[in-house]
């Protein structure tokens, strides 16, 4: 159970991993006895959902007023309202029995009741409780559990409930208050490394198995991770590099700075901001903290090679290498055992996230801190797509790189980016038309298939389209035409790739210059719901078929007939 639970109503899907995690994974986990390696939940308290339905009650704030408001302007109704009888007190206790930088999380209701995915549409927010003047702590840790109230109701977490065919007003939040694991230097303070492992991949490289699982790992905060830059493997092959096209590409794309807790002077207070008390730093400011010795790797440029640690003037890159490769340093091996008792608790597919700390210098002493656990979907059976099945004067689009499982014939609606005006250095504009449409196929009750160049869901827009979730959440099927020289794997630690897994969304990769394509020619001749510059809106007179096989990673879009 919690370390505390302030209220008495639901503690939400957050609360209940973070229990089960310490109940029944931590319980029965059992690590050599000479490992040097601890594992721990962080201590953490629950602000429980009757108190945030208390507090709309008492401050008169109804769903329905915050429709016509952006999600700045909600954010101050919150920031002005008072907090239920009683409770600032508790709020004082736990800022001081909780030491140092403390996350705030949301825990849904109602992701706990049906199973779906919401964390990433809701913010969270990192304080770092260090300040000498205790009512200055209070108000921070106050503000930014208001935040995750108010974004109960911003934009994309209304669309996100919207898309899952839930009301406006649907949800209950619970607030998670936990210590962040980490070790402070100076006038910052970040974890070693941060890892979120899956026990299913859906995403595996050439040569790994989906069963075997995957890893992101990152330095720092975990933020970092959720922007989709980390280091991705295979758990049993540790040392084998994601696929990069070469040694240029792995620089370009590895992780180039890290977040941590601003423990120094700040500006003025910005509550509404969830990076209000972060700071960005580059690698230079770890090496001078000393943790990069055992995850970075360096360039020669005189031999065009990679070595591992820190000899040498050369580049660094974020690769793991020292850790991975250790024989003494049994970091993966944990991270499996904590997966295996994982899928054991919960009889299926997990998540789970970790920030840990290391000796510098040996790697062990190590602390670990789970700090999430959520279950995912993984492969279900069913006949396989053959190579023969891709191809037909009605596929409209076919591929060999496929997310997901099952067959979809519900779809009558494809939005687009279109050809003719595409370009990389407009990628962000684009956003405002595909939210705009996404708005009004979910007034409408009705689902999508998303169509478009690049990765979905990037945070650089030189390689595709830098939405949220909330801004197509609306979309049942995205399709991706690949760009030359974007990075080739998916980042599966975004929040935006978790609801793609949770709202069981089939996602299809075709490559631009591959075996198969993307029927573009056919979709301008189907007649426009709405057309804007960028985008395009189109509804056929018949439902698609949609058809992704998991196991093959094989899938088809069969076009309705029109054109």
């Amino acid at each position: 159970m919690p370390d505390d639970v302030i209220g008495t109503g639901p503690v939400g899907y957050t609360a209940v991993g973070l229990d089960l995690l310490r109940e029944q994974v931590l319980g029965n986990l059992r690590l050599p006895d000479n490992a040097d390696v601890a594992v721990e939940v962080p201590a953490f308290t629950v602000v429980a959902a009757d108190i945030f339905s208390a507090f709309l009650e008492r401050n008169r704030l109804q769903p329905d007023d915050f429709a016509e408001l952006s999600d700045r302007q909600i954010a101050r109704e919150f920031f002005r309202g008072e907090l239920p009888v009683g409770i600032r007190e508790k709020l004082s206790g736990v800022a001081d029995r909780l030491d140092g930088p403390l996350i705030v999380r949301p825990s849904s209701v109602l992701e706990a009741s049906f199973e779906r995915s919401l964390g990433g549409a809701y913010l969270a927010k990192i304080v770092p409780n260090h300040h000498d003047d205790a009512r200055k702590r209070l108000r921070q840790l106050i503000d930014a559990i208001k935040l995750v109230w108010a974004s109960t109701f911003f934009a994309d977490a209304v669309s996100s409930r919207l898309g899952a065919g839930q009301s406006i007003g649907a949800e209950r939040m619970a607030v998670v208050i936990q210590r962040t694991l980490g070790t402070r230097f100076g006038d910052h303070f970040y974890p070693t490394i941060t890892a979120v492992a899956r026990s299913y991949n859906h995403y595996p490289a050439p040569g790994n198995d989906p069963e075997e699982g995957g890893v992101s790992l990152a330095l720092g905060l975990g933020r970092i991770i959720s922007e989709g830059h980390a280091w991705s493997y295979c758990p049993k092959q540790p040392t084998t590099p994601p696929p990069f096209k070469g040694i240029n590409d792995l620089l370009k794309y590895t992780q180039r700075s890290f977040w941590a807790v601003n423990l120094g002077a700040s500006g003025a207070p910005d509550p509404g901001r969830v990076d209000e008390h972060l700071v960005r730093l580059g690698l230079a400011d770890a090496e001078r903290d000393g943790t990069l010795e055992l995850l970075a790797s360096t360039y020669d440029p005189e031999s065009d090679r990679l070595g591992a640690g820190l000899g040498g003037p050369g580049p660094r890159a974020l690769t793991f290498a020292p850790l991975l490769r250790s024989k003494n340093i049994p970091f993966t091996s944990v991270i499996e055992t904590i997966l295996e008792c994982a899928r054991a608790a919960t009889g299926g597919e997990v998540v789970i996230e970790i920030a840990a700390t290391l000796d510098p210098v040996h790697g062990l002493p190590a602390r670990y801190g789970v700090v999430q656990l959520r279950t995912m979907s993984g492969r279900g059976g069913r006949e396989s797509l053959r190579p023969e099945d891709l191809t037909g004067d009605d596929i409209f689009v076919a591929s060999a790189n496929c997310l997901g499982n099952g067959t979809r014939t519900d779809f009558e609606d494809i939005v687009y980016l279109k050809a003719e005006t595409f370009d990389r250095e407009r990628t962000r504009t684009m956003v405002a038309e595909l939210d705009a449409v996404n708005r009004g196929i979910l007034a409408e009750g009705r689902s999508a298939i998303f169509v478009g160049f690049g990765r979905w869901g990037t945070t650089d827009g030189r390689y595709g389209v830098p939405v949220r979730w909330g801004q197509i959440s609306s979309a049942r099927v995205i399709v991706e035409i690949t760009l030359p020289d974007a990075p080739l794997n998916l980042s599966q630690g975004t929040h935006f790739f978790h609801h793609l897994l949770s709202q069981q969304v089939l996602y299809l990769s075709v490559e631009h210059d591959g075996e198969y394509e993307v029927d573009l020619d056919w979709l301008d001749r189907v007649p426009a719901v709405w057309e804007g510059r960028y985008v395009r809106h189109v509804r056929t007179e018949r439902p698609m078929e949609v058809d992704v096989d998991g196991g093959s990673r094989r899938g088809l879009i069969r076009r309705a007939g029109e054109g």
